[in-house]
């Protein structure tokens, strides 16, 4: 099992959902950042279980402790280890799913690969393993800050409710006024009722998180195999939930003529930019100084309080009602996962072009 993230600013994670801890040690963290711990604590204040009437009731502080690679509030260049600790576990919740695989789960695959499982909330499998990947991606914002890059992220869409894909159109600082993370008030309070709704019958809905980076240099990424936006995929796409990624004006491309969506060249002063940005600011891999921007799509969360048909782990077809504390969507608690994981890639592909960061003075 592979559980490294990146290749020289690396994170390498630990814990399950139901154990005493979830931790992680970051590596390639630059010497001399400020580590600000109430920044990094806000961050998965945002991920957090129990933060709304939207989310699971599951309710963990989520308290980051740094027990390393830190001195006098800055980071010394050497790894930091973290732990964040469990404290809110109802592992009985599970013991009728002790034997039986839940329909979409990772149970099965995880029960075939190794030949055991944790079926505790789903063991290794749980989107609580996302804490250390908030903590990576906050260490990571806290050296992107230095570049004047940033990282915002926002709900587009619950179920059938969508925003327009243009995210010019939004006021991003308006994302954080309501629990579903949508920067359009109107839109936000449909979709916090469609959530609400589909809570209220044991179900679950899915939806998109919209993500742009701001401030990234030309220059960024790597030709053939390590593309910006392939690393970019690669990093959506192992977060749990995330069926589909799309980079720019993605599947919209397939509509379209060459001439309708080629973004032209132009210069302002010797200053080279694209007139459109319909690549999302990524061309032949690297990134050409706009704005990136991709869509994430999440499916609705597999775990439903309702009556499912399945089947137990000697194959023998039966059925099962879910107990337990359950998100009825995952998206509002996933931007800032999306955030984590964007700002890991940009950091690590900074390193690899051999960016230096400052030690602040």
């Amino acid at each position: 099992m592979r559980n490294t993230f990146g290749n020289l600013f690396t994170l390498t994670t630990y814990g399950e959902s139901h154990g005493p801890a979830i931790g992680g040690v970051v590596d390639g963290m630059p010497a001399g950042i400020e580590i600000d711990l109430d920044f990094i604590q806000s961050e998965l204040n945002r991920r957090r279980p129990g933060q709304s009437k939207l989310t699971t009731s599951r309710n963990e502080a989520d308290r980051v402790e740094l027990l390393s690679g830190v001195f006098e509030g800055k980071s010394t260049g050497t790894p930091i280890g973290f732990v964040v600790r469990n404290s809110n576990q109802q592992s009985k919740d599970y013991d009728n799913m002790r034997r039986l695989f839940r329909p979409s789960h990772a149970d099965y695959t995880y029960f075939n690969k190794y030949g055991l499982r944790d079926y505790r909330g789903g063991g290794r499998s749980s989107a609580r393993i996302t804490v250390a990947r908030v903590v990576g991606g906050a260490l990571a914002k806290l050296a992107l800050k230095q570049m004047g890059i940033g990282i915002s992220a926002y709900v587009s869409q619950v179920g059938n409710i969508a925003l327009q894909n243009d995210y010019r159109l939004y006021n991003l600082e308006n994302v954080e006024t309501n629990p579903v993370r949508c920067p359009d008030e109107a839109a936000a309070k449909r979709m916090e009722q469609l959530i609400l709704d589909v809570k209220a019958e044991g179900d679950t809905v899915g939806g998109v998180v919209t993500c742009v980076i701001k401030g990234c240099p030309v220059g960024i990424g790597e030709p053939e195999f390590d593309k910006l936006h392939a690393r970019l995929g690669y990093a959506m796409l192992g977060i749990n939930a995330v069926k589909g990624f799309e980079i720019g004006e993605g599947f919209h491309f397939a509509e379209c003529k060459g001439s309708e969506v080629n973004d032209v060249f132009a210069s302002d002063d010797g200053q080279v930019y694209t007139r459109t940005n319909h690549s999302g600011g990524i061309q032949g891999g690297i990134s050409n100084g706009q704005d990136i921007f991709f869509r994430v799509a999440f499916k609705p969360v597999a775990t439903v309080l309702m009556q499912q048909d399945t089947v137990d782990e000697e194959g023998a077809p039966t059925t099962f009602v879910a107990r337990g504390r359950h998100d009825p969507c995952v998206v509002p608690r996933a931007v800032p996962i999306v955030e984590a994981m964007a700002a890991m890639v940009v950091m690590d592909n900074l390193a690899m072009a051999g960016h230096r960061f400052a030690a602040n003075d």
